[in-house]
C-alpha cells in the first residue's frame, strides 16, 4: 500500500515513517511533485487536517492522510490552539511563538495545556479522523535541545523533561502525534 503523507515538515515526516509498518509506502508531498502550498483555512484543528487531505485526493488523486496539530493552553482560552504554527505571525517561527507564549502566561498561574493532533486519512474515498492528544503544562522556560516547535516548553504530565528533553522513541510513546498515528496504524492494518 502506497499513502501520502500530506506534509512539508521534515521533523513530522521522520516521527510518523518511525511508526508506519513497513509494509506501507509512505511518500512525501516531494515524492509526488507537490510544490505548492496546501490551503489550510479552516478554523478548527479537524477542519485543517480533513482540507488537506482533500486538497492530495482531489488535485493529485492519492490516497493520504493529513494532519493538523495545534497547543491549547488552558489559561489562554486554548490560544494559541489551530493558529499554533503563525501564533506570532506569517513568518512561523518556532522561537518567536515561544517567546509571545511565554510572555502571555508571564502573569498566570495556570500552565495547564494539551496537545493535539487530528489525522484525516482519505482511504479508497472514505474518510475517517483519529484524535491523539497529550495533556500537561508550559514551563517558564526553554530547556532541551530535540524536537521541534512548542517541544522546548511543554513538560507531558507525569515527567520531569520537556518533549524537547526526551529522544524521539519516548516522545513518540507518550505524545499526541504518536498517539494518533497509532490509531491510524490500527486502522490501517484491520483492512
Amino acid at each position: 500500500m502506497k499513502l501520502v503523507f500530506a506534509t512539508n515538515n521534515l521533523n513530522k515526516l521522520k516521527e510518523v515513517q518511525s511508526l508506519i509498518p513497513k509494509h506501507i509506502t509512505l511518500l512525501s508531498l516531494k515524492d509526488i511533485q507537490c510544490f505548492e502550498d496546501i490551503p489550510e483555512t479552516q478554523d478548527t484543528i479537524e477542519g485543517n487536517a480533513i482540507q488537506k487531505a482533500e486538497y492530495i485526493k482531489n488535485n493529485y488523486g492519492y490516497d493520504c492522510f493529513a494532519d493538523d496539530t495545534g497547543l491549547e493552553v488552558e489559561a489562554l482560552n486554548n490560544e494559541p490552539g489551530v493558529f499554533s504554527a503563525r501564533y506570532a505571525g506569517p513568518q512561523r517561527d518556532a522561537n518567536d511563538n515561544m517567546d509571545l507564549l511565554l510572555t502571555n502566561l508571564k502573569d498566570k498561574q495556570n500552565r495547564n495545556a494539551q496537545f493535539k493532533t487530528v489525522i484525516a486519512l482519505h482511504l479508497n474515498n472514505n474518510l475517517q479522523t483519529f484524535t491523539g492528544v497529550c495533556k500537561g503544562e508550559i514551563t517558564t522556560e526553554r530547556h532541551g535541545e530535540k524536537g521541534f516547535g512548542y517541544d522546548p516548553i511543554f513538560k507531558p504530565k507525569g515527567y520531569q523533561d520537556t518533549f524537547a528533553e526526551m529522544d524521539l522513541e519516548l516522545k513518540n510513546k507518550i505524545g499526541h502525534r504518536g498517539k494518533a498515528v497509532r490509531m491510524l496504524v490500527d486502522f490501517l492494518n484491520a483492512l
